[in-house]
């Protein structure tokens, strides 16, 4: 029997509306509507450019899906916090609940093979709120200073931020990556259970955007704790949006260390005198000159014709090194697995049929490239040969 809810859960998934979905299958709204919600069952040829759609087997939608399998829902999107600038739709805010979701779920699956360590994000997180909580300090000296305690637990070192992604991973922050659309950079959320997410846009980045996104997105799981980021109006969204922006410049760019190395620059207001800050700090030209001012080591006319000259250059849209400096991918869930495969604790095979999708699916789900996937299912497709017979030659 066809499982609607299963089609409901994958098409809000991959963003699609009723409408678009009908459009794609060449079939009405109303038969997608009736699918769905168990009133008709698509026949066998709506069936196949559903599995061709969504990249599944067959028997995806006919048992109990990954979602469904693994219980309760463990995501509240209304926790969801975006760096973006609007506050986005309830539509992409439903999906991307879901993608997380069955990220979510797909990790229960791969559970069942191996024991993650301690999530010590929680412990930082229970760190801060208690300072946070506790200090009668001003709330920008708070945020400033929660960023120097989140710097010193991830043991990153005051010279650089070359292995931030690295250590967010390892202390237990789960990274992913897809095309999340123009206008979000990044998003973040805690689940239900304390794991900690941070889903990273993969339209027009640099190294040193992508590490001002995790440290945004850091300030947000540590200072913004269970906020119902859907029921802020435009006032409280920005306030909030400001103060993950504090955090990521004093937790990026540690105050004494950054005060020495802008000590060297000859020409402030000139955004080119940066570029080797930028090389040391992976931080973008624009982030550290309003880490500057904010310190007030450019006064407001400076920093007022810097920002021209940032415009004159086009430095607004690609900056120095963006090309040059390697982009860091997530690389944990990417490791799980590849030891999983590796030591035959699990097959891909087995995988795939547990959740009844095909490669491409874990490749957009997982934003891993789907070589990787490819090599291990070439790996188990091996073809009988002489050496496999046992007979006894007489």
């Amino acid at each position: 029997m066809f499982v609607g809810t299963n089609l409901t859960n994958i098409r809000i998934l991959h963003g699609y509306t009723r409408k678009q979905l009908a459009d794609m299958l060449h079939i009405t709204e109303q038969s997608v509507w009736q699918y769905e919600n168990g009133y008709m069952s698509p026949k066998m040829e709506v069936v196949n450019n559903l599995k061709r759609i969504f990249s599944v087997k067959s028997k995806y939608f006919y048992t109990e899906d990954l979602l469904s399998k693994n219980g309760k829902s463990n995501i509240h999107q209304c926790h969801i916090a975006y760096r973006a600038e609007i506050i986005n739709s309830a539509q992409k805010t439903y999906s991307e609940a879901t993608n997380i979701e069955f990220i979510s779920s797909f990790l229960r699956v791969i559970e069942k093979n191996l024991h993650f360590p301690i999530n010590e994000i929680v412990i930082l997180r229970e760190k801060i709120i208690e300072y946070i909580t506790n200090s009668n300090e001003d709330r920008i000296i708070k945020i400033q200073k929660a960023a120097i305690i989140a710097r010193e637990f991830l043991e990153l070192n005051n010279q650089s931020n070359f292995n931030l992604l690295f250590m967010l991973e390892k202390k237990g922050v789960f990274i992913f990556e897809k095309a999340i659309g123009e206008k979000i950079d990044a998003y973040s959320l805690w689940s239900e259970d304390d794991r900690p997410y941070i889903m990273l846009g993969n339209l027009k980045k640099s190294a040193a955007r992508r590490n001002f996104d995790l440290a945004h997105e850091l300030g947000h799981l540590l200072l913004h704790y269970k906020v119902e980021f859907s029921s802020l109006d435009n006032k409280l969204h920005r306030t909030h949006e400001q103060e993950a922006n504090i955090f990521a410049g004093a937790f990026l760019l540690p105050e004494k260390e950054f005060a020495e190395d802008f000590k060297s620059l000859a020409k402030r207001s000139n955004p080119d005198s940066y570029i080797d800050l930028k090389k040391k700090w992976l931080v973008s030209i624009q982030a550290l000159a309003y880490r500057a001012y904010s310190l007030g080591l450019l006064d407001y006319q400076q920093y007022r014709y810097f920002n021209i000259k940032i415009n004159q250059k086009g430095y607004k849209i690609i900056e120095p090194l963006d090309d040059k400096i390697k982009v860091i991918k997530p690389g944990k869930v990417r490791s799980i697995l590849q030891l999983l495969f590796d030591n035959n604790y699990l097959s891909l095979n087995n995988l795939l049929d547990t959740l009844m999708v095909d490669i491409e699916f874990l490749s957009r789900l997982l934003g891993i490239e789907i070589e990787f996937f490819k090599k291990y299912l070439q790996m188990s497709e091996k073809e009988f040969t002489i050496s496999d017979l046992n007979f006894n030659i007489k």
